[in-house]
């Protein structure tokens, strides 16, 4: 079946041929928790292992998936290969291996298995062999005859592990590099051209952009080392600033995703979870025991191979899949890292096996991303159902952003910080034991590198431009700031922010204060006095207790929740949601509930 791809970003078209329709399937729960393996991380996997730092092509750097904030009917899947690309590498540049599948995996059972990959494969066309040179001039399009290198891709969607392949799009254009104002002083347009939208809603490129992963790598491997202790006030050298990488990103509809075809709204929902990780599998070479195509690089969670498999096994990792990752629980039920923070800092952490970051990392938090019966495997995760907001912190959900990191991971997020402090300690006390106070700069350790060294694009490829070889610098340094904290360090209640508003009744969630062993604060306000009951439900469904039920004033009003259902017991943490009920109206909004 053949479809027409329009072709965005300049209002053109393309006539492309296509596989029919994606219909995939791909959806976990939200509920429970299992006994599984851990894994803590600290930043991106550049040059993780030994037999992929000789093989940078294949190199996975970073993978990502979040909801698209301006098309939440759609998830969106980044993937970054070949590490440390320097904008003026010539003669021959960069490229995608056309001997390699670039692969994205999706788990829609929880099984630690894919159920449906979408397979990138590459073809590179030479036009003049008798050149040195990229281009003999300017390029000004696509199809300029002047640019003498080029690649196009095909995109498949496969079902199971050696299931039915069906092709979604082929020979899309894959744009040139950025070399300068000489060669390609147009190169955002060259970019645009190359944004691909199939008829079936999927959105598609391929391509070099801006290094997006942001990290005082100098430092981090230097013993672990801070420039400003503990590393929450700036000064931190952003060793990537300046550099680029391989990108690939799609943008799926939801429910092509689902297993049921459904666009979950529900966390709750059996079909809002999906699982997801990014692979690299070269062509066996000629003579070789093994025929197709062995895998050589893996990613989901940032760096779990990076700094918590040792040097013996690295390569191993790389080669293995999610469901066969209890092979390797020795070495992430008592990880190495946080033996490392104590030595170095002092920052005492929790003893062994450390639950908390098996449920933040591993199999998801409950209530937020873990999918029911889960095998444990390292993968990201991400709850569909919980929409994009305005808050945008870097710390995601520890500071109450319910759709960042560990929930899928956004560009933004800083994976460093957050990992460093969850290492440290400062979820044990929610997930594992609350009696355990964590050190006092658990919650402020970090590599004192908050952001990118440019801003990320508000749209599809999200992913900035890359830099260019003419003109570029390297090595960005953080500024100097004051400490940032979390907002609580005691008792916390994470909200995703939001604010309802409907004729007769309002109903807005805010953190609790940060103050030690405070209760969540809910706010409302009413428009008019009556009857207004303000009641909290658990994901099932299920009434757990009414923090107001009788006649309330018109006004704004604040109340406690002290963690405790109506009989008094103290409930688990998870997500909760809160219901307002006045004037025959209704509103809810969600929070989660986690101790420390």
């Amino acid at each position: 079946m053949s479809f027409k791809s329009t072709l965005f970003g300049r209002g053109s078209s393309k006539s492309l041929a296509l596989g029919e329709k994606a219909m995939a399937i791909l959806a976990v729960t939200a509920i429970g928790l299992g006994s599984v393996t851990c894994h803590d991380v600290l930043a991106s996997s550049h040059r993780e292992a030994p037999s992929i730092s000789n093989d940078p092509s294949v190199d996975n750097t970073d993978t990502y998936v979040f909801v698209s904030p301006n098309r939440p009917d759609h998830l969106v899947f980044v993937g970054c290969w070949w590490p440390f690309e320097d904008p003026a590498g010539g003669p021959n540049w960069f490229h995608f291996d056309p001997t390699a599948d670039y692969v994205f995996h999706v788990d829609n059972d929880g099984d630690a298995r894919e159920e449906l990959t979408f397979v990138f494969r590459f073809r590179t066309e030479v036009s003049n062999p008798g050149t040195f040179l990229y281009a003999t001039n300017t390029i000004d399009s696509l199809d300029d005859p002047d640019w003498n290198y080029r690649q196009y891709y095909d995109l498949l969607r496969v079902e199971g592990v050696l299931g039915q392949s069906t092709t979604l799009a082929e020979d899309l254009v894959v744009p040139p590099v950025n070399i300068g104002p000489r060669t390609t002083p147009n190169y955002e347009s060259l970019a645009m051209d190359s944004f691909y939208e199939l008829d079936n809603g999927i959105r598609v490129f391929a391509g070099q952009r801006d290094d997006p992963f942001f990290v005082d790598l100098g430092a981090v491997f230097d013993l672990l080392g801070f420039r400003a202790v503990p590393g929450n006030m700036g000064q931190g050298r952003d060793d990537l600033a300046g550099t680029n990488v391989q990108a690939i990103v799609l943008e799926v509809p939801i429910e092509m995703l689902t297993r049921d075809g459904s666009l979950p709204t529900d966390p709750s929902d059996a079909a809002a979870v999906i699982g997801t990780w990014a692979t690299t599998r070269r062509s066996s070479p000629p003579g070789s025991p093994f025929a197709g195509f062995q895998q050589v690089s893996r990613l989901g969670m940032p760096l779990v191979n990076e700094v918590v498999i040792p040097l013996g096994d690295k390569d191993r990792f790389n080669a293995s899949i999610p469901a066969n990752d209890g092979q390797f629980l020795d070495y992430v039920q008592d990880p190495e890292l946080p033996g490392i923070i104590e030595a170095l800092y002092g920052v005492t952490a929790p003893p062994a096996p450390r639950c908390d970051i098996i449920a933040a990392f591993l199999t998801g938090v409950p209530g937020l991303n873990q999918p029911p019966d889960v095998v444990p495997g390292e993968m990201l995760r991400v709850n569909v159902a919980i929409q994009p907001d305005e808050s945008n912190s870097r710390f995601g959900v520890l500071a109450g952003d319910l759709d960042g990191f560990p929930n899928g991971r956004r560009l933004f997020d800083d994976v460093v910080d957050i990992e460093e402090r969850v290492v440290a300690g400062v979820l044990y006390p929610a997930f594992c034991d609350p009696n355990f106070e964590p050190h006092p700069l658990a919650s402020q350790l970090g590599d004192g590198v908050d952001q990118n060294d440019v801003p990320f694009l508000d749209d599809f490829p999200y992913l900035a431009t890359p830099h260019q070889g003419w003109e570029h610098e390297h090595h960005r340094i953080e500024p100097a700031h004051g400490p940032e904290l979390l907002r609580s360090v005691g008792r916390k209640t994470l909200t995703a922010r939001s604010s309802v508003e409907e004729e007769g009744a309002s109903l807005s969630v805010e953190p609790t204060s940060p103050v030690l062993g405070s209760d969540a604060s809910i706010s409302f306000e009413l428009p008019s006095a009556g009857e207004a009951r303000l009641s909290l439900y658990d994901v099932s469904g299920r009434h757990v207790r009414d923090l107001v039920n009788g006649p309330m004033a018109m006004g704004s009003h604040v109340v406690s929740w002290d963690g405790r259902d109506g009989r008094g017991v103290t409930v688990a943490n998870g997500i909760y949601f809160s219901r307002l009920e006045a004037g025959g109206k209704s509103v809810e909004t969600k929070l989660v509930l986690v101790r420390q």
